[in-house]
């Protein structure tokens, strides 16, 4: 190790249990980071500071204004880009030492091991029901560890899945929740968030994946570690490993993990907000919103609140000579709710707010 390099990581070999050795290991390890959010970029760049030998980033999505109060690593001027080439030129301008690669494409079944092929671990921080499950199951059957973390308005869940110890790997996340849920489940963006919990839980994986490489400490395995910023408090969920991996093998090689915010969507159901503009004042339009926090401000009026969590199409039957324009925040529920209700009713007029009420 040259000497400007030791003197950059003096405070980590100081420590006895990690040392010239420790900090070897953290130096030659590679490791994958879904989701360069609020999660994502705080683990990575603490994670970069750290020495990690190589970072793989993998975001679709691009910096908006609303990001910016909890992915801090992010700027203003920088709104409209990619969350992962600005994060990825971030850590090459603060850490020399670390091996930066990235992609802009959501992990898909069709591209998981492609991109993650060359890791052995990786850290979840998406806030896709689907991905997450699809990183999961992906990671039992290739037997890689899996880092997670994930928020709930004040709550933040961290755990380590599948990692070997004495010749047994440990539990992941079908032995807490067996199965996906099928209804909607908000994310932060539908529900709101502050920001210090998004930085704790990022830390607190990043602080995980120094444990696993280091073998140091007591890695977060068997258990899920939930903690709540409102009472400041911490509770451990235990697991029990056990489902079966023939299962995760059948679910893997049958379920598609669609999620509709990492698909193309179809113009021909979406709406621009300048066309919307245009007609809002028609008699024959009607809008419903599908966000599922009913405080949530509305630029204007809408004629039905029906969360997509509730969503029952059978109460549009009758409009069949109106313009339907389905709104949301980000564009995405409204697509999908869309997507139900023409399927139901292919002769209504239904449209999706591209990009939601957050770009209108």
């Amino acid at each position: 190790m040259n000497t400007e390099k030791e003197k950059t990581f003096i405070r980590q070999t100081t420590l006895p249990e990690i040392g010239v050795v420790g900090q070897e290991k953290i130096n030659h390890a590679k490791i994958a980071i879904i989701g360069c959010g609020g999660l994502g970029s705080a683990a990575a760049v603490y994670l970069a500071a750290s020495g990690i030998g190589h970072l793989h980033l993998i975001d679709y999505d691009k910096i908006d204004l609303s990001n910016l109060h909890r992915q801090v690593f992010y700027r203003r001027d920088q709104v409209g880009k990619s969350k992962a080439k600005i994060l990825t030129a971030y850590i090459q301008e603060i850490s020399p030492y670390v091996d930066v690669s990235f992609a802009e494409e959501p992990i898909t079944k069709s591209n998981i091991y492609e991109q993650l092929n060359s890791f052995s671990l990786i850290v979840d921080c998406t806030d896709s029901l689907a991905t997450k499950y699809l990183l999961n199951d992906y990671s039992v059957l290739q037997n890689k560890v899996l880092v997670y973390g994930s928020l709930y308005k004040h709550d933040g869940y961290v755990s380590v899945f599948n990692l070997k110890s004495d010749d047994r790997y440990s539990a992941h996340l079908r032995d807490a929740f067996p199965v996906m849920p099928q209804k909607h489940v908000p994310n932060c963006s539908e529900i709101g968030t502050l920001n210090p919990i998004v930085g704790i839980i990022g830390l607190m994986q990043a602080n995980e994946v120094i444990k696993i490489i280091t073998e140091t400490g007591k890695p977060l395995i068997n258990k899920i570690l939930i903690y709540n910023s409102m009472e400041n408090s911490q509770y451990l969920m235990n697991l029990s490993p056990g489902f079966p991996l023939a299962e995760v093998e059948a679910i893997f090689n049958n379920d598609s993990y669609f999620d509709a915010r990492c698909q193309v969507q179809d113009a021909s159901i979406l709406i621009e907000a300048t066309e919307l503009k245009k007609r809002i004042q028609d008699d024959n339009l009607k809008i419903i919103s599908v966000i599922e926090n009913q405080a949530v401000p509305h630029p204007f009026p809408v004629d039905i609140r029906m969360p997509l969590s509730l969503l029952d199409p059978s109460k549009l039957e009758s409009y069949s000579d109106t313009t339907i324009v389905v709104i949301c925040q980000k564009g995405i529920s409204s697509y999908t709710a869309t997507q139900r209700i023409k399927k139901r009713y292919p002769h209504l007029q239904v449209y999706s707010l591209k990009n939601g009420i957050d770009q209108y």
